[in-house]
């Protein structure tokens, strides 16, 4: 597998993660990166995943500062 490759299937499985959290807050995944870059919040998507599947709690906070 080449590194490119790798690239492109870690940011799909990124953006999965964020969509499923985000599709649960009645939110969809691109308003939710729209909303982010709205509000100067500079989180990428690898740190953005982390929060959705370990520290949920944190990522709800994120999400109310989107909405």
């Amino acid at each position: 597998m080449g590194r490119k490759k790798r690239k492109r299937d870690f940011r799909r499985l990124w953006q999965v993660k964020i969509g499923a959290a985000v599709k649960a807050e009645g939110l969809s995944y691109s308003r939710f990166m729209g909303g982010l870059k709205k509000q100067n919040i500079a989180l990428d998507r690898k740190i953005l995943a982390d929060l959705a599947e370990h520290q949920p709690d944190i990522f709800k906070k994120v999400l109310a500062k989107v909405k």
